[in-house]
């Protein structure tokens, strides 16, 4: 049997009036469905009824090994000669560990493609009515992982600090930890910050603040993840919108 092909796509926020053409016609295309828990379910009612769905969300402190089990799920259902669709929250090159299952893919000399997703570092913000880049106040935007915040980061934060918009992916357990590094590498405590949770789901909300006070918020609030963090002076636009009478 001729081996099959995977396709890892970005699904964009999960939404499926947010796939891209490309990314929905993969899915109804598909033989297989391996799936992140961030996909809602109407994105995947997309699907033929024949095909197979398999959720490979990740539990809470199983990401290595469930990683290497999805690695190797891929590689066996295309070598069943499968069209295989990873199906994977935002853009799968952007925090999706997608760089390593192609690394994987390649290895085991299993053809693959790569489709974009629209990234929750840029859907989130604008979900929340905050413009990460604004010709008044910010010509550059930073994306970074939330999760390098202990003793082994290798963020520089000293450079970070001194950069206009800030976008944490993953960063609600963290957000204390972050704020605080920044404050300590010479950010102001008075930088507006923001935190939004889910967006483009149901469950979409959002919380602001400061840099000295959102740790604050985001606890108060029961913020819980998926959750993105967006630092800088873009995030007043939110308020000067509502005060303009925009829904957001």
């Amino acid at each position: 049997m001729s081996v099959g092909k995977v396709y890892l796509v970005g699904a964009g926020p999960g939404s499926p009036d947010l796939l891209t053409i490309r990314a929905a016609e993969l899915v109804k295309a598909a033989d297989v469905i391996v799936h992140d828990r961030l996909i809602q379910e109407a994105a995947l009612a997309l699907a033929r009824p024949s095909a197979e769905r398999i959720d490979m969300g990740k539990p809470v402190g199983r990401h290595e090994s469930r990683q290497a089990e999805i690695n190797e799920l891929l590689v066996r259902e295309a070598r069943a000669g499968k069209m295989v669709v990873r199906l994977k929250g935002g853009d799968p090159f952007v925090f999706g560990r997608g760089g390593e299952e192609a690394e994987y893919l390649a290895e085991c000399h299993v053809p693959f493609e790569v489709v974009p997703g629209v990234s929750s570092s840029l859907a989130a913000p604008l979900s929340a009515g905050i413009a990460v880049t604004h010709r008044a106040n910010a010509s550059s935007v930073t994306i970074v992982t939330g999760h390098e915040c202990d003793g082994k980061s290798r963020i520089d934060w000293g450079a970070l600090a001194r950069l206009e918009t800030l976008v944490f992916l993953m960063a609600v357990h963290n957000v204390a930890n972050i704020a605080s590094r920044l404050i300590e590498w010479g950010r102001s405590p008075d930088t507006p910050a923001a935190m939004i949770q889910m967006a483009f789901w149901p469950e979409h909300r959002v919380v602001t603040g400061t840099l000295r006070t959102i740790a604050d918020e985001v606890r108060a609030a029961g913020i819980q993840p998926p959750a993105t963090l967006v630092i800088g002076e873009v995030v007043a636009l939110r308020e000067r919108l509502q005060a303009l009478g925009a829904s957001v």
